[in-house]
């Protein structure tokens, strides 16, 4: 395997790793706050679910940007992944970045959001997803910038050499 290539699958093993990373440590921070509140109030189940998989969806799009890395070498192929060059190898690497740091911080913060969500809708259960998800969404938009920054700089631009 050349140097490029090498580049472009730590690139793409960055982004599903940090996305990863942030959505595990996310989900159990609003998990903790979810079996706090559930041990007291079982009922409410339905209204914890939401808010402690919803960090989890930062590493949905880190794994989406190293796939598409890997699609765009012909990872998956008969042919073969291609030569790729040192310079290209670093754009790709420099491409998955976005995603790798936005999925980290915001699936973290997000966790946050989403136990304080928690913790208020075990008192007020009718401001669950009028206080709890919209503001755990409004930190899930940076992630979904990351990610679209990711995929702009891979699928336009970076000349990819074709297999």
């Amino acid at each position: 395997m050349d140097y490029g290539v090498a580049l472009a699958l730590v690139g793409a093993g960055l982004a599903a790793l940090m996305a990863g990373i942030g959505s595990a440590i996310g989900i159990g921070i609003a998990g903790r706050s979810a079996t706090g509140v559930l041990s007291e109030k079982p009922e409410r189940y339905g209204q914890m679910f939401i808010m402690v998989v919803l960090p989890g969806t930062q590493g949905f799009y880190g794994f989406l940007a190293a796939f598409l890395v890997m699609l765009k070498l012909n990872f998956f192929g008969a042919g073969g992944v291609p030569e790729l060059s040192v310079q290209i190898g670093w754009q790709v690497l420099a491409a998955c970045l976005p995603i790798a740091f936005a999925g980290l911080m915001s699936a973290i913060h997000q966790g946050k959001v989403c136990a304080g969500g928690i913790l208020m809708a075990a008192k007020r259960p009718e401001m669950a997803f009028k206080a709890g998800v919209v503001y755990a969404v409004m930190v899930e938009v940076y992630a979904v910038l990351g990610l679209l920054v990711t995929m702009f700089i891979l699928l336009k631009g970076i000349t990819w050499p074709t297999p």
